[in-house]
């Protein structure tokens, strides 16, 4: 069996504290805002594993007929003996990259949940014999440190999570993994792209309303974690398609005049009757306009792959 370690950047009590402080921060600005992380408590994580079986919700589905046709032409160009993963989660995706990458020496997926990376991070040492799985527990969009491993190395970043960053959160996130690389090593990056919008907002608002279900979760977990008294049937689940943007917006309306206590902060939050809090953006792009963004941080796009259909890439950026 191969060798899995497990090391913890990320402080015990850091995730309660950065649910404080989003909740606080975005609920007492206006507009009100959350960012989508907080959907993944075990509930909203089952429900997302729901929505990805939906046939309105294309992106999983695409993105896994590329990693299963292009694997070996991903695990080529890359030429990796180390692959990093970001919020890698059950690591289910890069099964297909691990079985193609003949060189590949150590495996790190990065993750939040120390538990999803303990289950993970055992079976795939035992999956692949030789292979060091070094887990680490920390939140990528704050700063990493690498633990040692031989280049060249590859930094996954799938499922199309990138669109949930903000342009200049993009921009630094960009920024930074640039910072963890060394030149010759690269990037995989996976984007949703544009297309129709009535594509675009089914797979965000489904006719079986798990989606809406999906976003009023948000509302349980700082109900569960904050002491909140949110009420998600005082919500309307609203996804629209920003034009000028290129991306959905995700958000939750007021149907009513509200007032809710979130106990844990000794906050009151008011809102309008149709006020509404934005809970996600999902941006979609361009090949043009992502490769600027990838040359912009330092990376120069040598790869492109989209499924048979064009809905999603996945990219390959070597930083300079």
């Amino acid at each position: 069996m191969s060798p899995f370690h497990l090391t913890r950047t990320l402080p015990e009590d850091a995730t309660g504290a950065a649910l404080r402080a989003d909740v606080r921060h975005g609920l007492t600005r206006t507009p009100k805002t959350l960012p989508p992380k907080w959907f993944y408590d075990a509930r909203g994580s089952e429900l997302f594993e729901e929505i990805t079986r939906l046939d309105e919700y294309y992106p999983t589905r695409a993105e896994a007929e590329i990693l299963r046709d292009r694997a070996g032409e991903i695990a080529a160009a890359a030429g990796a003996r180390t692959l990093v993963e970001l919020g890698s989660g059950s690591s289910e995706k890069t099964r297909h990259l691990l079985e193609e990458m003949a060189g590949l020496r150590a495996y790190v997926p990065v993750d939040v949940s120390a538990s999803a990376l303990s289950q993970a991070g055992q079976a795939l040492a035992e999956e692949h014999p030789g292979l060091d799985v070094h887990g680490l527990i920390a939140d990528f969009t704050g700063a990493l440190t690498l633990p040692d491993t031989p280049g060249p190395r590859l930094l996954a970043f799938l499922g199309g999570t990138l669109g949930n960053l903000l342009p200049a959160e993009r921009s630094a996130f960009l920024a930074s993994a640039r910072a963890l690389l060394a030149p010759g090593d690269a990037l995989l990056l996976g984007t949703d792209l544009v297309k129709e919008e009535a594509v675009l907002v089914a797979a965000y608002d489904d006719a079986a309303g798990v989606t809406a279900r999906f976003n009023k979760n948000v509302l349980l977990v700082v109900n569960r974690e904050l002491g909140a008294g949110f009420d998600p049937d005082d919500f309307a689940h609203v996804a629209r398609w920003n034009r000028e943007q290129e991306w959905i917006e995700m958000r939750l309306r007021a149907l009513r005049p509200l007032s809710v206590k979130v106990a844990a902060l000794d906050l009151v939050v008011d809102f309008a009757a149709g006020e509404e809090l934005r809970t996600e953006v999902s941006a979609k792009f361009r090949e043009e306009g992502l490769r600027g963004e990838l040359a912009a941080a330092g990376f120069a796009t040598t790869h492109w792959w989209t499924d048979a259909a064009g809905r999603f890439a996945l990219s390959l950026g070597v930083a300079r």
